[in-house]
């Protein structure tokens, strides 16, 4: 029966990188794991479900008890694909806990939050992915590979979750798999040139060959990011000790050779380090004569990184009252601004097929209440059928702005039917709160309660909805 269900009867040793487990904590996993699979044929899935749960906070690494997880989660709803009945409105409380525990870096919370959204939609590809982030950033390898994976058949061009699978399947020395993940990301987005190089590099076993660390087998021989540091200072002995000390010899051996230079600087940006990535994407594009725009745009993609990541900083320090630091934080916001508007403008000349290039654009132009730049860019990104909603709600905005009411309503009554409360459920509030407060200065006040009660339905502390609708109920039993 269990073979029937998918579920793995056998647990396994999940690698000799995995975190170390106490034994007693394993004893008492291995035996609820057992009691899970005893209620398998019985189809007790709650039971089983709830058996496999404590299994994996156990032994959160262990790629068997996630699996057993996941098969009977989606056994318990029949395979439905869609979970638990009502699954988008129970699942913004858990939303809720995955983007607080995302803001503060608290891994464990992230997947635990993750997981208990996923027992009400195991299908829940937005899960998925952040349960597959935490499980990487604690070094839970086979589990995030498992879930980007997982989440891939229901999205397979999912950009980030590619690119999230890439850099696990990279540091393991899987480099056909992570080629096979940025072929999905250029497919997703066929002018992307960051996609492009990194095909390049990885592809026709050039990286093996060059790096000299291809014999790395799996994270065997692989070191973890927290000891990268330590190895090249003590200058490993040899191939395939450290993935850093590799590439650096690599780039000594051939210094003429930009792909060296590129893979160490996306080492270096994987890892979080720059300033790193920036003067090895720099050195890369100074090989190139500088001619080669898709380095370039690697460059500009990391200073603006460091821009962000700077005005993370300063915003942090703000909120505790120092004028300076609030000062310090309008000035990086706007120097962030200007940035993104002039590496934007030149791209969407560059390729002006890329309809997100152009909503991103947008999207800065609005911000400095730039309506007539705007306006033209969200007109076209909504040719994109990705971006259709966002689009239309962004041109919405504008149009009101401008003080064109009935175009700008237009743009969110169409928008309306493009936007899913589950998919996107802050554009969807955002824009019916829009339709709502429009209808409501045209004085079509029906229209404007059915689209406030729409808001609450799906979230009741919703900006001011309540009040306004208070007063609009109160108005027509007046009037009456």
């Amino acid at each position: 029966m269990a073979k029937e269900t998918g579920i793995a009867i056998n647990p396994q040793n999940d690698g000799p990188d995995e975190p170390q487990v106490d034994p007693r904590l394993a004893k008492i996993a291995s035996d609820c794991w057992k009691k899970g699979n005893e209620a398998i044929p019985k189809e007790n899935w709650d039971y089983a479900i709830d058996m496999y749960t404590k299994a994996c906070k156990l032994v959160p690494h262990s790629l068997t008890y996630r699996q057993s997880l996941r098969a009977t989660e989606r056994k318990k709803y029949g395979d439905n694909g869609k979970g638990a009945a009502m699954a988008g409105m129970r699942l913004m409380g858990v939303r809720g806990k995955v983007k607080k525990a995302e803001m503060g870096k608290d891994w464990a919370s992230l997947i635990e939050a993750a997981e208990e959204g996923l027992a009400v939609n195991p299908w829940d590809v937005s899960l998925l992915k952040s349960l597959g982030d935490g499980c990487a950033q604690l070094n839970y390898p086979d589990v995030a590979i498992f879930s980007y994976e997982e989440a891939l058949k229901i999205d397979p061009q999912h950009i980030e979750i590619n690119k999230a699978l890439a850099d696990i399947l990279e540091s393991r020395g899987e480099y056909k798999r992570a080629v096979s993940c940025w072929q999905r990301i250029q497919k997703a987005d066929p002018n992307s040139g960051h996609a492009r190089t990194r095909i390049q590099q990885l592809s026709a076993g050039e990286v093996i060959d060059r790096g000299g660390y291809g014999a790395a087998e799996g994270t065997r021989n692989v070191l973890s990011a927290n000891n990268v540091g330590k190895s090249v200072a003590a200058e490993a002995d040899g191939p395939g000790m450290s993935h850093e000390a590799d590439l650096l010899r690599a780039t000594r051996k051939d210094p003429e050779n930009k792909d060296g230079w590129l893979r160490l600087a996306e080492y270096y940006r994987r890892e979080g380090n720059l300033p790193a990535a920036e003067e090895h994407f720099s050195k890369a594009y100074e090989l190139t004569g500088g001619k080669d725009h898709t380095i370039r745009e690697l460059v500009e993609d990391v200073q603006l990184d460091q821009l962000r990541q700077e005005l993370a900083k300063a915003k942090a320090s703000a909120q505790t009252g120092d004028d300076e630091s609030k000062r310090d934080a309008g000035r990086l916001a706007g120097e962030l601004l200007r940035r993104e508007v002039e590496v934007y403008s030149v791209r969407v000349e560059r390729y002006p097929a890329d309809m997100k290039l152009k909503f991103e654009l947008g999207q800065r132009y609005m911000r400095v209440k730039n309506w007539k730049d705007a306006i033209p860019l969200f007109q076209q990104a909504r040719g994109d059928v990705r971006i259709k909603g966002e689009a239309l709600a962004s041109l919405g905005k504008c149009f009101a702005y401008d003080g064109k009411i009935a175009l700008a309503r237009r743009q969110f009554e169409t928008a309306v039917g493009e936007i899913n409360v589950d998919d996107k459920p802050e554009v969807f509030k955002d824009v019916h709160y829009s339709l709502a407060r429009l209808a409501e200065e045209m004085k079509d006040y029906d229209v404007a309660e059915e689209h406030y009660q729409i808001v609450i339905e799906v979230d009741y502390t919703f900006r001011d909805c309540v009040d306004r609708l208070d007063k609009m109920q109160s108005r027509d039993k007046g009037t009456a």
